[in-house]
């Protein structure tokens, strides 16, 4: 609901809560690590043809071609929002969801995720939705969100340059 707000469909009323709307293109959008739709959300990542790089591509395609097609079309402008859903990851590592659905993303299929956006260089904002800690086991997964937010912003266990990525990995 918020990325459709954000597009510009959705009640009027939240809609004009931000002032211009829409604040931004569905074209700029790409979503990692989908894996439960219900059929509405469905058929309008169809109708907007949002770039959405599902459970089952990460599965055949790998998370770093997922993560190399999503970042591709960054330029020195470009202003990267993450917004963290926490239930993308599987409910195995990260508990403490209001909407657990098996076979999200696996703990270092989330760090190169947060590795890769890092090393772009462009990540200027964050949210972090979907965290519950009432439901949450001995902070599991917010002691998780935490290890992968400090990953985004650029902790990490070596000091190493970014890969350059092969073209031939990217099939556009």
């Amino acid at each position: 609901m918020p990325v459709s707000c954000l597009c510009g469909f959705g009640p009027r009323e939240l809609l004009q809560i931000g002032g211009a709307s829409p604040a931004i293109s569905p074209r700029w959008v790409r979503q990692v690590g989908i894996r439960s739709v219900d059929p509405g959300e469905r058929r309008f990542v169809h109708e907007q043809d949002l770039d959405v790089f599902d459970m089952r591509f990460i599965d055949e395609m790998g998370v770093r071609c997922a993560m190399e097609l999503a970042l591709q079309d960054m330029d020195a402008g470009t202003h990267l929002h993450v917004s963290f859903d926490v239930d993308c990851l599987d409910p195995e590592i990260a508990p403490g969801v209001g909407t657990t659905v098996a076979g999200g993303l696996s703990y270092r299929e989330a760090q190169l995720c947060m590795e890769m956006i890092a090393d772009s260089g462009r990540v200027a904002s964050l949210d972090i939705m979907e965290l519950n800690p009432a439901l949450d086991v001995r902070n599991k997964t917010a002691v998780l969100a935490v290890d992968l937010v400090e990953s985004l912003f650029g902790k990490s266990t070596l000091m190493r340059k970014p890969l350059a990525f092969p073209s031939a990995l990217i099939d556009t």
